[in-house]
């Protein structure tokens, strides 16, 4: 179909009612600047998932953090986003404003760089993300031993995507999934095919442009429509069937699979990646961070479950704000709280 007629097929939908999830927050981004949801018909509900890193990290892991920040000799390096999201107590930035030693950097290499400038100094990384990152993680990690590098730790919160998913089929009303693309490029699209067959929804692997994302929206509206099951990759240009397979090695090589705390979900085992055998060495305390304490009336975990919309959260444009976040969903461009607030430009 031409994108005229894929505009016509959503907005003319009539089905069956559906609530569908856009698991990736760059979706999210994309479906609202491009006036998609808005072509939506009311019957059918885009709900955003647990796809940003920053939003479903627990309080345990920015608390391990902040703590480390206030350690004497050490610095914390973290992507910038980071900065702001709460902890049980503090945020980084918050630790900071306390004397905590706190950075950040645009992408992990860079963080060698400011590393060999201080030798002195225990530099702890920020090691946060989904199957997109991990990879650069671990050729960071392999790269610290290669190069004998004594100054540099990381603290790991890598997840993997697709029992986050499993448990969201159990526990939640969703009818078809619109699947991450980048996360996809690495795992590939068959990575989704157990979670098809398990729980009889459609999978959509969907590209960032408008005109991917429409058509990979009117995939999923057709075949959650119909009730068909299976695994569709709309982004063919970079995502294959078995993902990239030398980026696959690295992460196999480096990490290993254990359990990891979702906000909204808890723990899931074998959702999380730690450094394995030799690397083992550079962790700086990734295990077991568990406790996720949101602040009181947060709804950042009922969000990122689709359980509610960010307007559903009373806290919404109101207590938190992209200047004044309560919760973690308002604090990054990843989070659906702050896309949504940003992109309708209002607070109800």
């Amino acid at each position: 179909m031409k994108n005229e007629q894929m505009a016509a097929y959503l907005t003319h939908y009539r089905g069956r009612p559906l609530r569908l999830m856009e698991v990736c927050g760059t979706h999210t981004s994309v479906l609202y600047r491009s006036g998609l949801r808005g072509m939506l018909p009311a019957q059918v509900a885009m709900l955003s998932g647990p796809g940003c890193p920053v939003c479903v990290t627990p309080t345990a892991y920015i608390d391990r953090l902040t703590e480390l920040s206030l350690t004497p000799g050490v610095c914390v390096l973290s992507f910038g986003d980071m900065l702001a999201v709460p902890g049980s107590k503090l945020s980084l930035a918050g630790a900071r404003a306390r004397g905590g030693r706190v950075g950040f950097f645009y992408a992990p290499e860079q963080a060698l760089k400011i590393a060999a400038k201080e030798p002195k100094t225990c530099f702890v990384l920020a090691a946060v993300g989904f199957e997109t990152t991990a990879p650069v993680w671990a050729v960071l990690a392999e790269t610290i031993l290669q190069q004998g590098i004594q100054n540099v730790r990381l603290l790991t919160a890598l997840k993997t995507m697709p029992l986050a998913m499993d448990a969201l089929c159990e526990t939640g009303d969703i009818d078809g999934f619109l699947c991450p693309g980048h996360v996809a490029v690495v795992s590939g699209s068959e990575s989704f095919r157990p979670l098809a067959d398990k729980w009889k929804k459609p999978m959509v692997v969907g590209g960032f442009t408008p005109e991917l994302l429409l058509r990979a929206l009117c995939r999923l509206l057709r075949e959650a429509g119909e009730r068909h099951s299976g695994v569709w990759n709309e982004y063919p240009a970079y995502v294959r069937r078995d993902g990239n397979s030398k980026a696959k090695a690295v992460v196999a090589r480096v990490f290993e699979t254990g359990p990891a705390c979702w906000r909204g979900l808890g723990v899931l085992a074998g959702s999380g990646l730690y450094l394995r055998g030799k690397y083992a060495a550079l962790d700086a305390g990734s295990g077991a961070l568990y406790d996720d304490r949101a602040p009181e009336g947060c709804c950042c975990g009922k969000v990122l479950t689709g359980a509610l919309t960010p307007q559903q959260c009373p806290l919404f444009g109101k207590a938190c704000l992209p200047e004044h976040p309560v919760g973690a969903c308002m604090v990054s461009s990843e989070g659906s709280c702050r896309i949504t607030y940003l992109e309708r430009g209002d607070s109800l």
